[in-house]
């Protein structure tokens, strides 16, 4: 008689599926909750005191870990020593493992207190389900409900299951359980306040596999953290249009970090995760139009992302030009009904936007990763003004916009604003003053009487020569560079206002 082993939390068809392992002659052997629900359920099942010869000890932290049990699970059919031990110690068989662990990741989510916590980190599972799947060429391991039936219909068939369901089952638990002790591994870290830890484990869960990623010859998936961020595209609800691609993920994400740092009706639009335009308010149809005003030809095919509801006086712009996608916090029925008419369209509800949580960013190199904290500072004490004519508070306030716009930027970036949007961008040259002519000659005759926002400094005078003669009259950035001097006096010889921020957006 082959023997299951039935220890699960996750008691989804459980019932059903012991019914019909008994039906094919199976014995089940059962813990604690499990036993109790089968038993009422009417299966004949076996305690697993009957089998370890022990009691359940410490309220449950111990009942499987036992050699009765390992050996049953982890001996090789094939192998005469192996078979000739279990016969020696009166050791029986385990065919079969069926077990879901203790909810950590439930209970860490919800709050609940240390002690709860650490109950809830499952011992004897993980080791029950490990050594099953260590032993897959004689084992079967289930740890998901969505398994069973597949189980079942190859029992049903062949009276046992494959070699191949048997790897893909013990694949399905190591990948269960390194994401599992990944996240007590976070959970500590945090308790000891560890940002950087000796050894770096990452849980993520898959969400979709997608098309393809940058470009169609690149396979590629969308992977979301236990805990996303509030306002974050991983929670983000589609109401409408495609499904979301690579790219759209990339750039909705981009466009969400940004729009988040502004506090005034605000629309920000996106192209290869830059900015193309962004604009601020009373409303958000003036937002808008002043995102769209900064660069009508890069915002087409572009993401857009608001900080307020999309009405439907801005769903009748927004609908004249072709978008990929359109994130806000919510949208009216009526800028729905406008807005669903474009079959394609991707419309992303994100509801409460909360502004930006310490966070953790991941880039890969070959051969590693590099992990540093998310850039969510703008301003310090020590900003001082540093010219001989200080920004008036209209320009501060220009300038305080174009220093959020900026940080978002891909170095080196610049950004030209005036009336709280951007004129003229430049962004990912290697040259900054590259970057200053650019934003310069995008911002065409509205550069006079603007502001300009630079991530890093000057390393010469030259750009500032360039915008005092185009006409801007203030700049913030964050100097540091060994011709501040120069440029000051550049500056002042042009009457510009600047302002030191005394740190630095670099963004790669």
């Amino acid at each position: 008689m082959k023997r299951a082993l039935i220890s699960v939390f996750d008691k989804r068809g459980i019932v059903d599926f012991a019914k019909e392992l008994v039906e094919l002659g199976w014995q089940i052997i059962s813990t604690g909750g499990t036993f109790e629900q089968l038993q009422k359920a009417g299966i004949d099942v076996v305690d697993i005191e009957w089998v370890t010869g022990f009691p359940e000890i410490l309220n449950g932290r111990v009942k499987t870990l036992n050699p009765y049990i390992h050996g049953g699970i982890l001996y090789k059919r094939d192998d005469e020593e192996h078979v000739k031990t279990l016969d020696e110690m009166n050791i029986s068989p385990i065919d079969m493992v069926v077990n879901n662990l203790y909810p950590f990741e439930e209970t860490m989510l919800k709050g609940k207190d240390h002690d709860e916590i650490i109950e809830n980190i499952d011992i004897g599972g993980p080791s029950m389900i490990r050594a099953a799947a260590k032993n897959y060429k004689h084992v079967t391991v289930i740890i998901d409900p969505e398994d069973y039936s597949k189980v079942l219909a190859e029992l049903k068939a062949n009276k046992d299951t494959s070699l191949e369901t048997r790897l893909y089952l013990a694949r399905k638990v190591f990948n269960y359980t390194a994401y599992y002790d990944a996240l007590i591994s976070k959970y500590f870290n945090e308790l000891e306040q560890i940002d950087f830890p000796d050894y770096l484990t990452l849980g993520y869960k898959l969400k979709d596999n997608l098309r393809y990623g940058e470009n169609p010859h690149q396979k590629a998936a969308y992977y979301v953290s236990p805990n996303p961020v509030v306002g974050s595209i991983a929670l983000g609800k589609k109401l409408h249009g495609k499904e979301l691609s690579f790219n759209n993920i990339n750039d909705g994400n981009a466009a969400i970090d940004m729009v988040k740092e502004f506090d005034e009706p605000t629309v920000v639009a996106v192209k290869h995760a830059n900015p193309c335009g962004i604009g601020s308010g009373k409303n958000l149809l003036e937002a808008y139009l002043k995102a769209y005003e900064c660069d009508k030809e890069s915002i087409y095919g572009g993401i857009i992302a608001t900080n307020r509801e999309v009405d439907g006086n801005v769903a009748k712009e927004m609908a004249k030009i072709f978008l990929e996608v359109i994130i806000s916090p919510s949208f009216t029925e009526e800028a729905l009904a406008i807005l669903t008419k474009k079959k394609n369209l991707r419309l992303i509800e994100l509801g409460t936007l909360n502004k930006e949580e310490k966070d953790m960013e991941v880039k890969n190199i070959s051969g590693g990763i590099l992990v540093q904290d998310k850039d969510v500072i703008n301003f310090l004490d020590d900003m001082k003004v540093v010219t001989e004519r200080k920004p008036t508070e209209k320009e501060m306030e220009e300038l305080i916009f174009a220093w959020k716009a900026v940080k978002h930027l891909k170095s080196n970036g610049v950004v030209i604003a005036k009336d709280k949007g951007t004129i003229g961008i430049g962004g990912g040259e290697v040259n900054r003053f590259w970057a200053v002519e650019n934003a310069v000659e995008r911002a065409n005759d509205k550069v006079k009487g603007s502001v300009l926002a630079s991530d890093g400094f000057f390393p010469f005078k030259d750009s500032v020569e360039l915008l005092g003669q185009s006409g801007v009259t203030a700049i913030i950035q964050p100097g540091g560079s060994i011709r501040d001097g120069e440029v000051i006096e550049e500056a002042n010889k042009y009457n510009i206002a600047m302002v030191f921020t005394g740190i630095r957006h670099f963004k790669h």
